[in-house]
């Protein structure tokens, strides 16, 4: 949404969307408390919600015209500042469901991406017992690494996987982007972009642009402004403003 609406406002125009094991394209998540009895879209009717801001694409937008969508009507609303607080709020019994991103799970042994598009995304109920942090620090599920916004609360809630759960997740959206201003020299421009993609060939790459602590981005997939047509017709659709961003 960040970029729909600096290009719209402001010219700025894209050159690469993230990769992401991958992915060039993420998701919204809706999860649940794992112990709850909601099955689908239709049981969160009338239910507390929690979600990071009303600027964010995953954790707000889309699963706002998904409920839409549905003719759903939410409860009371809580804004939680961002998608790890989103995530912590339900694990802390605070609202009924949140939203925030998510990215599918990997395989620790291989780095390979544990999940296509149309599975459960989920960990498998089988290895949710297993789930909490290895010796590297990270959300490990037997040989499955959890890379979704819960993974983002591992220190301080280890079994975030046991206590909550993936109701479902979106449509997929065009990951975050790499633009440039109406006014960037053209011929710069060019040069960065062939050396980004050069770049991102290296090693020095994962530890830096691709380091998990930094963007987490594992490569990049050459990007174009009707992309993000979508999420324009969303805006339209929902009548935010800029105005109202805020509120």
């Amino acid at each position: 949404m960040g970029y729909a609406l600096a290009s719209q406002l402001c010219g700025v125009d894209v050159s690469f969307k993230a990769v992401r094991f991958g992915f060039d394209v993420y998701w919204a998540q809706i999860l649940v408390a794992r112990d709850s009895d909601y099955d689908s879209l239709d049981d969160l009717a009338g239910l507390k919600w929690g979600y990071p801001d009303p600027g964010s694409t995953s954790g707000y937008m889309v699963p706002l015209v998904m409920l839409q969508e549905a003719g759903l009507e939410p409860g009371e609303q809580v804004q939680t500042g961002g998608h790890n607080q989103s995530v912590q709020a339900l694990y802390n019994g605070e609202v009924d469901f949140s939203t925030s991103f998510y990215s599918p799970p990997t395989l620790v042994d291989t780095g390979g991406v544990a999940w296509e598009e149309g599975q459960d995304p989920d960990i498998p109920a089988d290895l949710v017992d297993s789930c909490g942090l290895n010796a590297d620090g990270n959300l490990v599920c037997g040989n499955y690494r959890v890379r979704d916004a819960r993974a983002n609360i591992r220190e301080a809630s280890p079994d975030v996987v046991q206590e909550t759960r993936i109701l479902m997740i979106s449509p997929s959206i065009p990951n975050d982007t790499l633009s440039f201003g109406p006014e960037f020299p053209a011929d710069l421009r060019t040069q960065i972009e062939d050396a980004l993609v050069a770049f991102a060939e290296t090693e020095e790459w994962g530890a830096s642009i691709g380091s998990q602590d930094f963007y987490n981005w594992t490569g990049l997939s050459v990007a174009t402004d009707e992309e993000y047509d979508f999420i324009r017709e969303m805006v339209a659709a929902v009548g935010i403003t800029l105005e109202s961003l805020g509120q």
